[in-house]
Parts: structure tokens; C-alpha cells; sequence
């Protein structure tokens, strides 16, 4: 999946935009990482026990000039995104990736669209 103005999870009925006040050192604060070609990556474990373990991950890129993202929750080892809200049994999964994305959106990095 590409960076697109728009976006979600898989899975995720809700769609995002990116925030309309965002600016570089909000996502340096929130520990994004600068990519070799610029652009912000965020990732945070889904575990609600640890985020040491290798569990399912939010992945979150932002574009270098702040207008696109990507957003996904992938497998521990970050290659393979996945739906974590089709079964009962990622339940805790789906808490946890509702609190980083209310953090997203409460620092103005996402918006629901």
C-alpha cells in the first residue's frame, strides 16, 4: 500500500486524513523515526502486557512534506499487515490500537475523516 491522503487499517471501519495543524516536531515527539528518504515511521507494539514482545504492531508513515500517510497493523516481524478486528481473539489487539490512534488524533497528527 502507498502513502494516499487518506486511509486505515485493514479491518478498521473508521478512515483517517492527516491532521490539518501537523507539524514536524509533533511526530519527533511522539518518537517517529526519520526514514533514509525523509519520510516519519512510527511503530508500536499492540500488546497490552508488554511492548517488548514480539506482538502485532501499529505501523504508521508519514510523508516527508507532512500531506500523506500510510497506516497498518502488521504481524510482529512488521511485514505482513493483518486484521486484528475480525476475531475475538485480538480483542486486546484492538484496545491498544484504538489508544495509539486516540493519541494520534488528540496531538493532531490524525483525523477522522
Amino acid at each position: 500500500m502507498a502513502l494516499a491522503a487518506t486511509g486505515s487499517a485493514q479491518g478498521d471501519p473508521k478512515t483517517y486524513q492527516i491532521g490539518s495543524t501537523l507539524k514536524r516536531f509533533t511526530l519527533i515527539d511522539l518518537g517517529f523515526v526519520q526514514t533514509k528518504n525523509g519520510n516519519f515511521q512510527l511503530q508500536r507494539s499492540l500488546d497490552p502486557n508488554s511492548p517488548y514482545t514480539t506482538a502485532n504492531k501499529l505501523k504508521m508513515t508519514v510523508a516527508k512534506n507532512l500531506d500523506k500517510f500510510q497506516l497498518d497493523v502488521t504481524t510482529g516481524n512488521g511485514l505482513k499487515a493483518i486484521n486484528i478486528f475480525k476475531t475475538d481473539a485480538t480483542k486486546e489487539n484492538v484496545e491498544q490500537y484504538q489508544y495509539w490512534i486516540n493519541n494520534l488524533i488528540e496531538r493532531g497528527v490524525i483525523e477522522a475523516k
